[in-house]
């Protein structure tokens, strides 16, 4: 291996297909990130649907490699690797991805890394930070959410997380509930904004519970049915009134993250941590309020704070890149058997969160 590795990483487990060439020179930088979403395409069907999103990724996905290249003016023979979600993600996508990662390294001869990418957000903070390990990761996202202990880039144990919807599921639900456009999230925190959070008791799931598991189905629920006693009241719903519902549940979001995630740290800071660090990450990490209440936390109990810039955010194929230099560097590769995976969780040691199925643990 030497000094420098430049890796091009693909990213297609949701609804944005995504390339990005990522170099390690001493430090790992960010050469180019292009993210082609979907969000058009999914309008009218108030969320992401599987079959479009595939399709889509399969027409975008060439283009974007060459987009990505050409913003790093680079060209396929200035890569040393080329890494993949190979998982966890809607199958099609992922599929998707990883047949065109194999395609280029059979054509080109260049190391195939098969990439979690649960792992890619949740060493993002490594990439944009280069914070030291180990570090409290809040990976909390459209189709995850868990508490994590980084160790070092393969070695993680969960210490929570969601046992049903995650809390970017909850807010695509309650924006659809609402009237709202997708994607949700951008939606409930521009109204949220306006609206006044203790109008409607809406609950904090869980939060009578021991331990950092999370719950928001219920909250879901909840939501759906304030929102049908106001219609019922006054015959529909006005702007103030869907700002006030929005309020109240990035606050019940909010407060059961942060409660959670004081929880978290209290387990995290038994070992002792010589720059003890809570780290978020994931699309739902780009919401204001749920930030100011994470860093509110921190101060108070003298930790370190650190979110990504929020293009890295929601997915993206920089992480993905930065993954694959990890294992590069170590020459930890895969080879053209590698398959594409709906289900991969990162603590493999750690009880599924959602059950068990044909295809093992659920992430």
């Amino acid at each position: 291996m030497t000094d420098t590795l430049t890796v091009l990483g693909i990213e297609s487990s949701c609804d944005d297909t995504a390339a990005a060439v990522v170099r390690l020179n001493g430090t790992a930088g960010v050469l180019s990130s292009v993210v082609y979403g979907q969000t058009a395409l999914h309008a009218d069907f108030g969320g992401v649907v599987p079959e479009i999103a595939a399709r889509a990724h399969a027409e975008k996905l060439d283009h974007c490699v060459e987009d990505a290249l050409s913003q790093a003016n680079l060209k396929l023979s200035d890569i040393d690797g080329i890494a993949v979600t190979a998982g966890p993600g809607l199958i099609g996508g992922v599929l998707s991805g990883v047949m065109c990662a194999k395609g280029l390294s059979a054509a080109t001869g260049l190391p195939l890394i098969g990439v979690n990418h649960l792992a890619g957000h949740a060493l993002t903070p490594r990439l944009t930070d280069d914070i030291a390990y180990p570090f409290l990761m809040l990976l909390v996202s459209g189709g995850h959410c868990q508490f994590l202990i980084a160790k070092g880039p393969d070695d993680f144990k969960r210490l929570g997380g969601t046992i049903d919807d995650a809390p970017g599921e909850a807010f695509d639900k309650t924006a659809r509930i609402l009237g709202l456009p997708q994607p949700g999230g951008p939606s409930v925190e521009k109204a949220a904004a306006n609206g006044d959070p203790k109008r409607f008791k809406l609950p904090r799931p869980l939060l009578d519970r021991e331990g950092c598991d999370m719950s928001f189905s219920g909250l879901k629920t909840a939501m759906l049915r304030a929102r049908d006693g106001v219609v019922a009241e006054k015959q529909g719903l006005t702007q103030a009134d869907q700002a006030d519902l929005c309020a109240g549940f990035q606050a019940a979001i909010t407060d059961v993250l942060v409660e959670k995630s004081r929880r978290a740290l209290t387990e995290y800071l038994k070992l002792n941590p010589t720059t003890p660090t809570l780290a978020v990450a994931g699309g739902v990490a780009a919401n204001t309020a749920i930030r100011a209440g994470l860093q509110d936390l921190c101060a108070k109990h003298d930790v370190a704070f650190t979110a990504p810039p929020l293009a890295l955010c929601t997915d993206n194929a920089a992480m993905i890149a930065y993954v694959g230099l990890t294992r590069l560097a170590k020459n930890d590769v895969d080879d053209l058997t590698l398959s594409a995976r709906p289900r991969w969780p990162l603590d493999n040691t750690a009880a599924p969160m959602l059950g068990s199925g044909k295809k093992g643990a659920k992430a």
